[in-house]
């Protein structure tokens, strides 16, 4: 149990930091949403930001937990997927980099987290960035001791534009170590007639990334994250589409 922290927001994560589907599963998938909401408490007021860029991919992945849930029913896996925005602190960056509690976001400032104190910081990592991580990492380790085969699989989306730059990308398959997993992925996509690549539109870095490089990379683990442009998942008919490209390729 985590030391209690007296700060300005001691009161206000009240909701449990993540949810668990499936813990039982057999399957060796373990699914990971890291930008799964976009929740943010009310006395926080958005963290400053109008009520479009509170909604906007900056807060969380549009379409990520859709996709993972119906994965997660399709292949009858554990799905692990945070209940906050990624706002309040990023799931899927170590602790110590800038945007593990980002001042700005793309083009978004984000006023909330400005000159934040120590005791704020290090509440939302007590209150958020721990629980999910350890959860998951015994998740993991009950599986290892039983001898049982695991591969992390963490669902992500990405905006269909960048700083004003258009993306055709349709998917990617972000890895480290697990090349020859993410390149089985990719070449499924492409059978569909999908546009998708490895390593883009982003590059698992092990100094700024946390599920692949610590949880999968770190534990000898095939382990990869799935991006989605978001404009391809925004109805539950293109989901379940998505979710047969990808179930059977996992």
């Amino acid at each position: 149990m985590h030391e209690s922290i007296e700060c300005a927001e001691s009161g206000l994560y009240t909701r449990p930091p993540y949810r668990l589907a499936r813990e039982e599963s057999e399957h060796p998938v373990l699914l990971v949403c890291e930008h799964a909401s976009r929740f943010i408490p009310d006395a926080l007021n958005d963290l400053g930001l109008d009520e479009t860029a509170s909604q906007e991919h900056i807060a969380w992945d549009i379409g990520a937990l859709a996709l993972a849930e119906r994965l997660s029913e399709t292949l009858g896996a554990t799905l692990l997927s945070a209940n906050y925005s990624r706002l309040l602190i990023d799931l899927n960056r170590p602790l110590h980099v800038p945007d593990s509690i980002p001042a700005q976001s793309e083009i978004y400032q984000v006023p909330g987290n400005h000159a934040l104190d120590e005791a704020t910081r290090e509440y939302r990592q007590q209150r958020l960035f721990h629980p999910f991580h350890e959860r998951l990492q015994a998740l993991i380790d009950q599986r290892l001791a039983a001898n049982r085969p695991v591969r992390v699989v963490g669902i992500h989306s990405f905006t269909p534009v960048f700083y004003g730059q258009p993306r055709a990308l349709e998917a990617g398959v972000l890895f480290g170590e697990a090349k020859e997993y993410a390149q089985h992925i990719v070449d499924g996509l492409g059978r569909h007639s999908l546009r998708a690549a490895g390593n883009q539109p982003y590059k698992i870095n092990p100094l700024t990334d946390m599920t692949v490089p610590v949880h999968g990379d770190g534990r000898g683990l095939d382990s990869v994250l799935i991006e989605v442009r978001n404009d391809q998942l925004r109805s539950p008919e293109a989901v379940r589409t998505w979710s047969a490209y990808l179930a059977p390729l996992l």
